[in-house]
């Protein structure tokens, strides 16, 4: 028996010890915390801005770009998106190389809300991390990483969706 069985052992499963429910639990909670404070501050919700904070990082041109990176479906980000784009915080230009695809981009107002958006992820983060070390986050972090790192899943199975779903 591997290490990796013995850590994970088929027979003994229980919800409280599951890894994939204690980060999803986690995620959960600082999704809320982070709901409440930008529903309260600025009026949109956590997924919002979370599209908001990663198309500010200039990695992000595209809803199939969002999508494929928050795991969300095509349809729930068009209506998100749309959102958006009626409070006029994001603008959605027409690819010059492709007719199907629409690039994102930030307006000014969206931009600016953007940069108020980091402070208020950070409060949270650090309400929720102040019974950690740093060399605790930094661990953290690191174990993080190197499960974003393993892909197990074909390509075809990721949730990615295509840049003309959108």
């Amino acid at each position: 028996m591997s290490d990796l069985q013995k850590m994970f052992p088929s027979g003994t499963w229980c919800l409280e010890e599951s890894v994939g429910y204690l980060l999803a639990r986690c995620r959960t909670k600082l999704a809320k915390a982070i709901d409440a404070e930008l529903t309260v501050r600025h009026d949109i919700t956590q997924a919002q801005g979370s599209v908001l904070m990663m198309l500010s990082t200039g990695r992000y041109a595209t809803a199939a770009d969002l999508v494929r990176d928050l795991f969300i479906d095509s349809a729930s980000m068009t209506r998100m998106l749309d959102r958006l784009e009626k409070r006029a915080l994001i603008v959605r230009m027409p690819s010059a190389t492709d007719r199907r695809v629409f690039n994102l981009q930030l307006s000014e107002a969206g931009a600016a809300l953007a940069e108020q958006l980091r402070p208020l992820y950070n409060e949270v983060l650090v309400k929720y991390f102040a019974s950690f070390s740093k060399d605790e986050v930094d661990t953290l972090k690191h174990l993080l990483r190197k499960l974003l790192d393993t892909d197990v899943l074909p390509a075809d199975q990721t949730g990615a969706a295509s840049e003309s779903e959108m």
